[in-house]
This record gives C-alpha cells, structure tokens and sequence, in this order.
C-alpha cells in the first residue's frame, strides 16, 4: 500500500495528512500553543492521596492536577515472577506514596474534556526502533515481530548491551520498526536514549516540583518516527526551515528516512494536491455518506462515541436482506476509515442495521477486522450483542481531530441543542409572574433575541397583554441581537 505524507507547517501550526493511494486515511494538528503533553516527563509533588480510589492526584504545573493509579506506579522486579505474582504483590497507594512527596512522573494520556492528564512512575522514552525502559532491567520484543526473528533480535540486543558496557541502561522494548535493523542501527538508537535518559536525571536533581524535565518529540519528528514505513513513498513538507530540520533529524536518527524528505515547492498550497482541507470540513461533520447512498452518523460524547448505520438512499437491487448487508459491508469499510481519521478513542459502539443471517454478520465482522487492523493504533472488535450492536474500543491518549479543532458551541453550550423561540417565550411569561410576586417595579423589561421578542408580540400577544392586566404592570421588550435563542434578561425598573 502506497503512502504519502504531506506537511503544512506555519509558526503556529503544524497539520499532516496521511495519504494512501490517494484518500487521506489519518490527519495530525499540533499547535504551538496548545502542544500535547503524552510522553513528557515531569518532576511532580503529590498535591492528594485517594485511598478510596487507590489513586492520587499530581501537581504537575497544568492547568489541572493530573491522575496516578495505583497500577501505574513503578515497584522493584521480583526474578521470574508472573501476572498472579506481580498482582498479589501490589501493594496499596497509601503505603507507597504520601501527600507532598516529589515523584518522577511521565505522561501516557493527554488531558481530555474534565478530566487531567493520566500519570505513571514507570518511565519510557521511544526512539526509531528501540523504546528504553531506563527502570527495568527486561529486553522485550514487539508481538507483531515473528516469534524465531523475536528470539535472534533479543539475543542480539543482549550482546549489544554487554559489549558496549550499557549495564546503566538495560531495560528495552525492541519495535516493529527494529526488524532487519543492522547492530549499527541499533546502536544508534541505545546512545540517543542514553544521553536522553542522562538529561532526565540531571534535570530532576536541579530542579524543584513540579518542572518539565523531558519534552517528548514534537510532531514533525514524531512523524518519522512513527508514520514512515517500508510502504512510503514520500514526506512532502513546505516549509524550508523546517525541512532542513528534518534532514538534520532523520541523519541523525533515523538515516533511512532522509531518503523520502522532500520539500514542496508547488505554488498551489500542498494540501490543496488532495483537497485535504475539504476532508477536514467532512470529518468535523456528524454525518459520513456512503458511495452506495446509505450514511452513517458520529456522535462522540465524553465516556463514549456511537455510530448508526443507515441505508439512506440505497435500495438495492434484489432483496432487502442482500441491501443490508452491502450497506453493513460499506458501513465497516468506513468506519475503520473514520476511526483513524478522527482520531476516535475509548469505548466505540456500532449500530449496524439489523442482519438476519449469521453469515452476513460473520462477513461484516470480519471486513471491520480487517480494516481496523492496518490502524496502527491498538484496536479492539466484539461480537454482535443480542440487540445487534457491536462494541468496539480503541487506545485514546490524545484528543480527537474534533476536540483538538473544536470548541464547545456559545449558543448551546456543547449540547447541540437550544429551546425552542416558544419555550423560551413561555419561560419568560412564567419568570415575570415569579419576579411579580415578590417585587414591585414600575415596569418589566424583557431583552431577548429577536425570534422571541417578535413571538410574544405577535402569536403570544394576547397572553402578554393578559400577564399585564393580572399584574398591574406594563411589560416593554426590546431586541438583542449578540443574545442567543434561549437567553434572555428581565430588568426591573
């Protein structure tokens, strides 16, 4: 599968677009001022300690306090201990931590909606191919590695470390990325994470909590890390500072990369090559429409997102069960799609239209499976549950393309809804008889938007003119136009 990567980069925003055979599959915003957090490490002070939750809340210098379970924090390794063993063996939060105490702490999910940033004590730092565990002394390798190719790239990384002497170092995890890598390769990445992991703990000795030790990598770089593949074709980015910060990166780091940089010098803007600005608009919107005439619509909410499959338009051609399942089979196609280009995390719950045969669900299931394991994020599947639905989750640690473009709306404040112009018109009736019986003015003035004042004029008149007669009062209104449709104000004069 061929795939592109374009770069848009400005001062105050860097935005990558994944392109693979021409459809934009994933889209990345990073913002100056608003950069995430996931990866940096931090000297906190423990600011509370829930016993209760078996968690703490750390002051890390954010906005909010950020969140330490209890199974997030770092504790000695036991020889050949098992999952039962390291179960047994943990020990409360209250026992191991205390209110004001200064903690090493790294940051695995972001700050998202209410709630802080998610902590741990047990520290990584991610290179090309290598992810440092500087806190444990274990060489793992990633499952996705074939398992004769995972035992010859341990034993080999174990005679790295001891012919180089790295015993200051001995925890790693060796990524996909590590297959076929040479011991050169290998070695560059163990001298990056030492002088990094060197920096750390320089800067946790002079430093005072809570301080920023460790920023992890910016986008850009994260995008060489990460994004190239063997199936790359190009990083295209237009920015010519930027891109010769790449090159000196990728030299450094990462030397088979330099390969595919390169810089646009369209006049056009490069993002305009895939209409990926266009894509953007789409995937801020509630409803996807499907090439056969069916849609689907995204509701994401804080604990969760939901997506309904519709047949909108499509009607078929034979029968409706063979409708269904086309429009089901789309529908899965889609949804991986969307779940990638969203950046939609947590818990996914999948209203498929309902399927009478058992092998239309199985096909179903296994499209969606199919698709969703190209993700590169760690993807979940279930069954079809008794009333047709099907729950999926997907690792979450930053904030989806909505939440990250997306503000909560003035008028209705997040809902997506706003009262009606004749509820809200009933509503002020009701609060001028309240305000009546407890205060008497000269007279009520009601501001409102125009919708509602025009509505109490016109069709609700008669009972305005009534409310007036009943309490003695006159009632004026007057227009507002910067006020939205369900806010309103009574001033007593």
């Amino acid at each position: 599968m061929q795939q592109d990567i374009l770069i848009n980069w400005s001062p105050q925003e860097t935005r990558v677009a994944v392109v693979e055979h021409g459809v934009v599959q994933e889209l990345h915003v990073e913002r100056s001022v608003e950069c995430g957090w996931v990866g940096n490490i931090y000297l906190g002070r423990v600011a509370r300690v829930l016993p209760g939750m078996q968690s703490a809340f750390v002051d890390i210098g954010l906005e909010r306090t950020a969140f330490l379970h209890v199974a997030d924090l770092l504790r000695p390794e036991l020889p050949d201990e098992g999952p039962a063993e390291r179960d047994e063996a943990v020990e409360p939060i209250e026992k191991r931590i205390f209110q004001g105490q200064s903690l090493l702490v790294q940051v695995i999910k972001d700050p998202l909606g209410s709630k802080g940033a998610r902590l741990s004590t047990q520290i990584s730092l991610a290179g090309r191919m290598l992810v440092c565990l500087p806190q444990s002394s274990r060489i793992g390798v990633s499952r996705k590695i074939g398992s004769a190719e995972r035992d010859t790239l341990r034993a080999r990384m174990q005679a790295l470390l001891q012919a180089d002497g790295g015993q200051d170092l001995r925890g790693f995890i060796l990524r996909t990325n590590a297959e076929g890598a040479s011991d050169a390769d290998l070695q560059r990445d163990v001298d990056y994470l030492r002088r990094t992991w060197a920096h750390v703990l320089q800067a946790s000795r002079d430093a005072a909590a809570p301080a920023l030790l460790h920023r992890g990598p910016v986008l850009l770089q994260r995008v060489l890390r990460d994004l190239v593949t063997e199936q790359t074709a190009s990083v295209q980015i237009d920015s010519a500072e930027q891109f010769a910060a790449l090159q000196a990166f990728a030299a450094s780091y990462m030397p088979g990369a330099v390969a595919h940089l390169a810089r646009y010098r369209g006049e056009r803007p490069i993002f305009d090559l895939y209409g990926i600005d266009d894509e953007i608009n789409r995937a801020l919107g509630r409803q996807v429409d499907l090439k056969s005439g069916g849609y689907l619509v995204i509701d994401q909410t804080e604990a969760l997102t939901t997506i309904d499959v519709n047949t909108g338009g499509f009607v078929g051609r034979r029968n409706f069960d063979e409708t269904v399942f086309k429009t089901n089979l789309e529908a899965a196609q889609a949804i991986a799609r969307q779940l990638r280009l969203r950046n939609l995390g947590g818990i996914v719950v999948v209203d498929f239209i309902g399927m009478t045969q058992a092998e239309h669900q199985d096909a179903v299931l296994a499209e969606l499976r199919k698709r969703v394991a190209m993700d590169r994020v760690k993807t979940y599947v279930g069954e079809f549950s008794p009333l047709g639905l099907v729950e999926m989750t997907r690792k979450r640690t930053r904030e989806s393309l909505a939440q990250a473009l997306c503000s909560p709306c003035s008028q209705c404040r997040g809902t997506g809804r706003v009262r009606s112009t004749r509820s809200t018109a009933y509503e002020i009736l009701r609060e001028i008889l309240r305000e009546a019986r407890q205060f008497d003015p000269r007279e009520f003035r009601v501001l409102a938007a125009p919708e509602v004042v025009e509505m109490l004029m016109d069709e609700e008149g008669q009972y305005l003119a009534g409310l007036q007669d009943f309490i003695g009062k006159p009632i004026s209104l007057r227009a507002e136009t910067d006020v939205g449709p369900d806010q309103y104000d009574i001033v007593l004069l």
